[in-house]
């Protein structure tokens, strides 16, 4: 038998007991879906991590107040200590780098902002005028906070698109009064919609000067201090630079300072640690699909005694009856693989509609193992069959013993 004979033989068994054959392309496909899903929901997360880390801005390096080491705590924490704030002196000591371009401090808190009889909590942001370039924002309308000293509490602020919607709707809101906690501040501008970003809605924000923000919340500490440097190749002199003024201002190295690269590298290999375990604990119902096509297999043997008997009885040697079932397995498992790969993007794709800020996609290198796994399982466990169907004596098999 060539080739040509040896495909069709195979593909006229498998459509003689299509509801076998179904059912064991039935397993070998929802292992393969189930590969494909899950790799592309891990695949998605990190492609949706980075993507937020990006949209932060280029060229970031971000100070955080507190030491943290590489067990995730502070050396201080174990004892009680908390750690020293950041204040704004600190951020404006970092214009003294060459290699940082900008800064913005930033200090968080929340205020019910008030329009007549409209009022809602919201959460107020107090920063500069650089943060605008920082952290790439565009202005639906007006204008951003004004440069000047950032000592001085200008009483102005910049809404969240929805925010200016909810508490102004088809009012005239750039130039009007908005009554924030206990204070009054004009709005000079609206934030174009941009939505979520890590987690912080920027449509429901309240901009206010760092100033403002300190008077309001009755603080002088920042939460944080964001860094752009001059070009990408000066990023780590940025870091370095910010670490040791700030080091020899409070006379001990008690601030962490890291980049964004850096901790898009971190969330990187979690993610894709966490792609590559989901993808192999999927990968299992690929075994469980390969022995239920061997024990499948191993009944269709004694089922097909008498057809193997007389291909013996016509001289087919053991070795051509052995080739007969792998290529079987191997065109049952191909289409299946395929059949399964369909479904899962299939999958994938339902799963992108239904949450369209998650861009969900295998990697390929995951599409490949899946279908090679399948291919690879289906055929290793057709061993068994073929050899016993190999080894069945000829005459005992035409008379069905």
């Amino acid at each position: 038998m060539n080739l040509a004979d040896t495909l069709q033989f195979a593909s006229g068994s498998l459509r003689g007991a299509r509801t076998r054959t179904l059912l064991m392309m039935l397993a070998m496909a929802i292992g393969v879906a189930a590969v494909v899903i899950l790799t592309a929901l891990g695949e998605g997360a990190r492609r949706y991590v980075i993507g937020q880390f990006s949209s932060l801005g280029s060229n970031l390096v971000i100070v955080f107040p507190g030491r943290t080491e590489t067990a995730g705590v502070s050396p201080g924490m174990l004892l009680g200590q908390i750690p020293r704030e950041l204040i704004l002196e600190d951020a404006q000591a970092l214009a003294r780098s060459t290699a940082i371009r900008r800064y913005a401090p930033l200090s968080i808190g929340a205020a019910q902002a008030s329009n007549g009889a409209l009022n809602r909590e919201v959460v107020v942001l107090g920063s500069t005028a650089s943060l605008l370039a920082i952290r790439h924002m565009s202005m639906g309308e007006g204008s951003f906070l004004p440069e000047g000293d950032a000592r001085i509490a200008t009483p102005v602020c910049v809404l969240g698109s929805k925010i200016s919607r909810e508490l102004f709707g088809a009012q005239r809101v750039v130039g009007s009064w908005l009554r924030l906690g206990d204070r009054r501040c004009r709005v000079v501008g609206i934030l174009a919609g941009q939505g979520m970003s890590m987690g912080f809605n920027t449509d429901e924000v309240v901009i206010v000067p760092i100033a403002s923000a300190h008077q309001m919340f009755n603080t002088r500490s920042l939460l944080r201090i964001l860094i752009e440097a001059n070009s990408r190749e000066q990023i780590i002199p940025a870091r370095d630079e910010a670490e040791r003024i700030l080091t020899e201002r409070h006379g001990e190295r008690d601030v962490t300072v890291v980049t964004q690269d850096a901790v898009l590298a971190t969330f990187d290999r979690i993610l894709s640690a966490l792609t590559l375990a989901v993808g192999g604990i999927a990968s299992i119902s690929l075994a469980v699909a390969g022995i239920l096509i061997m024990n499948v297999m191993l009944i269709a043997v004694s089922q097909r005694t008498q057809e193997i008997g007389l291909l013996k009885a016509l001289g087919a040697p053991p070795a051509q009856i052995r080739r007969l079932f792998f290529v079987e397995a191997a065109m049952l498992s191909l289409l299946a693989s395929v059949a399964g790969w369909l479904l899962g993007e299939l999958g994938s794709s339902i799963i992108g509609h239904l949450y369209p800020t998650l861009p969900v996609g295998a990697p390929w290198w995951a599409v490949l193992a899946a279908l090679g796994t399948a291919l690879g399982t289906g055929i290793l466990f057709s061993v068994m069959p073929a050899r016993r169907a190999a080894q069945l004596d000829p005459v005992l098999a035409l008379a069905r013993r």
